[in-house]
């Protein structure tokens, strides 16, 4: 359930009550008092920040010299409610001019009970965003002589839909000489491989970020080649499904202007965007994941000095594309003295700060391999020789118009009722994220 606040009070370090909101009648007034006597006068203030005193629930956190105290009587989400205090202290930081203490506090004693009456209601939280309330709230706080001036919002004529929350992250009369829209699929391959090369654990991670400059409210609609998707589009159209690799997504979570109405019947991702950067949703795939990179790794101990190294490395992708900043770093003894290399491309050396050999490729083709041999001299101990471990060898890389995942844009489209033209622009990245090979 959400939070359902009783009460908010801000309290100085000494526990004064600095300003005070009650939203309902099933606490008591002196709840502030059983806070200071028994949480703040017994110095347990760091050991957890919720407490039961009584039949109430006390949610307290501390900005600057400054204590926020929900009290509840329910049983309340506390996620939600510590979500609520760090959005309302973002919105007062907002209107004081990027600071927020017992100073701001009690210099803005007006503008904060106004605040709290529009940020919560009956104790449920409501809109906290400062874009969209400072079209109605429009008195300027008292800044602090040292915070930044930061140039005010222009309000905009009409707020009624951001004020409802119909479209509360965009504002109404956007204009802009040339529409377009940036959209990146930016993947993490995260692998854990055997040194035969059989694969242990893979699954990608991905996000799609979009960066709009479009006029009016734009209505877009996003077609991806996920197999839901594709299977809801073919009933609809009561045709066969078009060839190609499909995707199935784990885990997808939207940003909050996706219609989840439509997505649920349609499967489609539709949505006003908001104006700028901001990421459209995120997802997982553990199945059919296309590994950029095949690493094939001999290590041989030679007695107690010596040892040879041998990593193949093989690009997987296809032939027209290219990794970018592949580094490939191989694990070696602590007791490793020096190390000297052949390597069919890049440059190789030893980093005894990390106990690695660092091999770096600044450009890897697709469809080809590259091949690493060194000859590591360890040093001799005299003491009992402990058994070497192993770590896995780990690898960075970037590659440029490929998903791991396979997912693809099959269209963008964009509709706006004045009809403008618009540029769209798509890209697709795969990084590493945990790429480990063990050897």
């Amino acid at each position: 359930m959400p939070v359902a606040a009783s009460a908010v009070y801000f309290l100085n370090l000494r526990g004064d009550v600095l300003i005070n909101r009650l939203y309902r009648d099933d606490v008591g007034g002196n709840m502030v008092d059983a806070f200071r006597m028994h949480i703040m006068q017994t110095k347990e203030l760091g050991t957890c920040p919720v407490r039961q005193i009584g039949g109430c629930s006390f949610f307290y956190m501390r900005i600057s010299n400054v204590y926020i105290v929900i009290v509840v009587s329910t049983n309340a989400n506390v996620a939600c409610a510590f979500k609520f205090v760090v959005e309302a202290v973002a919105l007062f930081k907002s209107y004081f001019g990027g600071s927020f203490d017992e100073d701001a506090i009690r210099n803005n004693f007006v503008l904060i009970y106004e605040l709290l009456d529009e940020i919560m209601d009956f104790g449920y939280p409501q809109n906290l965003s400062p874009e969209i309330l400072k079209l109605y709230i429009t008195q300027e706080g008292v800044r602090s002589p040292f915070s930044s001036k930061q140039p005010l919002d222009k309000p905009v004529p009409n707020a009624t839909l951001q004020v409802t929350g119909a479209v509360g992250w965009r504002r109404e009369g956007l204009v802009y000489k040339k529409n377009e829209v940036f959209l990146d699929i930016v993947e993490s391959v995260n692998l854990l491989m055997s040194s035969k090369g059989s694969v242990l654990r893979c699954d990608v991670t991905g996000k799609v970020l979009m960066k709009c400059f479009l006029s009016g409210m734009p209505d877009l609609k996003l077609g991806l080649n996920d197999k839901i998707g594709l299977e809801k589009e073919s009933q609809l159209k009561s045709r066969p499904t078009k060839s190609g690799k499909t995707i199935e997504l784990d885990d997808v979570t939207f940003h909050q202007c996706v219609n989840l109405t439509r997505f649920n019947s349609e499967k489609t991702v539709s949505f006003v965007p908001p104006d700028g950067e901001f990421e459209l949703m995120k997802y997982r795939i553990t199945e059919g994941v296309n590994l950029p990179f095949r690493v094939l790794p001999t290590i041989k101990e030679l007695g107690r000095t010596r040892m040879e190294v041998n990593v193949k490395v093989k690009s997987v992708f296809g032939a027209k594309m290219f990794a970018l900043g592949v580094v490939i770093k191989v694990p070696v003894p602590k007791q490793t003295a020096k190390a000297s290399f052949q390597v069919t491309s890049g440059r190789a050396k030893y980093n005894p700060s990390i106990d690695s050999l660092v091999w770096k490729i600044k450009k890897f083709p697709g469809q080809t391999e590259s091949t690493m041999s060194a000859e590591v001299e360890l040093i001799s101990t005299i003491a009992e020789k402990k058994s070497w471990t192993r770590p896995p060898i780990q690898m960075e890389f970037q590659v440029p118009m490929f998903t791991a995942s396979g997912l693809r844009v099959r269209f963008l489209k964009v509709w706006e009722k004045s009809g403008y033209n618009t540029v769209e622009w798509v890209r697709y990245i795969t990084k590493a994220g945990s790429y480990e090979i063990r050897c």
